[in-house]
């Protein structure tokens, strides 16, 4: 199978009306595992772009094939990104703190795209049942080592998984990275119990801040395979037999070291140890606005 491949109809609603968008900044045939991490600087990196005329879906064409994307995933080491597990924890339990809002119970969760476990450590010390499944191997022994976590390696779209067993899914800053997505959340509401929530991250392309930030909005990266608008986001869920019931803006909180450090132009400043001490404490929230944060149902089928 090649590794890349186009398939003249649109991931999200499978329309053959598709244009060309944005032509790729990048050569993805030479793509390494350091360029695609959380953490990567690889800002204003974009695949071949194709834009669908029928949701306004925007996503890589060609796009790398799945066995591509577990593989290169499969190799993905990014020590920093558990450097910043504070800040992290805390996005994580507004998300907590809403899914509980919408949900009778704490029940079984399963996380896709869990890293190092930093989410599934939070559910679990706030009374979840938690599973995960994670590509990274790196990430998923860390998590073992560090959180006692037991997460599944691989992709969530081929992962066995029993049916109707978990009450919340969460995707936070997953669905843009697959070449699947009408099969990742198909799978998802397969795995979800009836009025089971599923709560997905992904940025907004057509926000405020991308269009202000054009070229170097920090969302276009090598790893982003898709942009997801209001419009195919509802498109892909309500495919899948979803009902959204909230549509928020998300917002993350970083430490100043991690905000500075990412341009790399500060980075020999940032090698004196009492500075980057200091600047690790000190935390910034960034509410740009430029996230989607979507709960949706699982609604019980007619």
């Amino acid at each position: 199978m090649a590794d890349f491949v186009r398939t003249g109809r649109c991931p999200v609603c499978l329309s053959c009306r598709l244009r060309k968008h944005r032509k790729g900044t990048f050569d993805y045939r030479a793509l390494r595992a350091d360029q695609i991490k959380i953490t990567d600087s690889e800002y204003g990196k974009v695949w071949d772009l194709s834009r669908c005329e029928a949701c306004g879906h925007l996503f890589a064409d060609p796009a790398p094939a799945p066995e591509f994307v577990s593989a290169l995933y499969g190799r993905v080491e990014d020590p920093l990104y558990d450097e910043e597990a504070e800040g992290r924890s805390r996005n994580f339990a507004v998300l907590l703190d809403r899914l509980e809002s919408f949900l009778p119970r704490k029940g079984d969760l399963f996380d896709v795209g869990a890293a190092t476990g930093i989410f599934c450590d939070l559910a679990k010390r706030r009374g979840w049942a938690v599973d995960g499944v994670e590509p990274s191997g790196w990430a998923v022994r860390f998590a073992a080592a560090k959180y006692g976590l037991r997460l599944r390696e691989g992709s969530f779209e081929d992962a066995s998984l029993p049916p109707g067993r978990f009450d919340a899914v969460t995707m936070i800053d997953f669905i843009e990275h697959t070449p699947r997505p009408r099969e990742a959340i198909a799978a998802a509401g397969r795995i979800l119990a009836p009025q089971g929530l599923l709560c997905l991250v992904t940025p907004d392309i057509h926000s405020l801040a991308a269009r202000a930030a054009g070229r170097r909005w920090w969302h276009l990266r090598p790893g982003h395979l898709a942009y997801f608008s209001r419009r195919s986001l509802t498109t892909l869920l309500a495919g899948a037999g979803f009902r959204i019931l909230e549509t928020r803006r998300y917002a993350w909180t970083f430490s100043l070291y991690y905000l500075l450090s990412r341009p790399r132009l500060l980075n020999g400043l940032l090698r004196s140890r009492g500075l980057a001490s200091f600047l690790r404490r000190v935390r910034i929230k960034l509410a740009l606005g430029d996230s989607f944060e979507v709960y949706a149902v699982k609604d019980p089928s007619p």
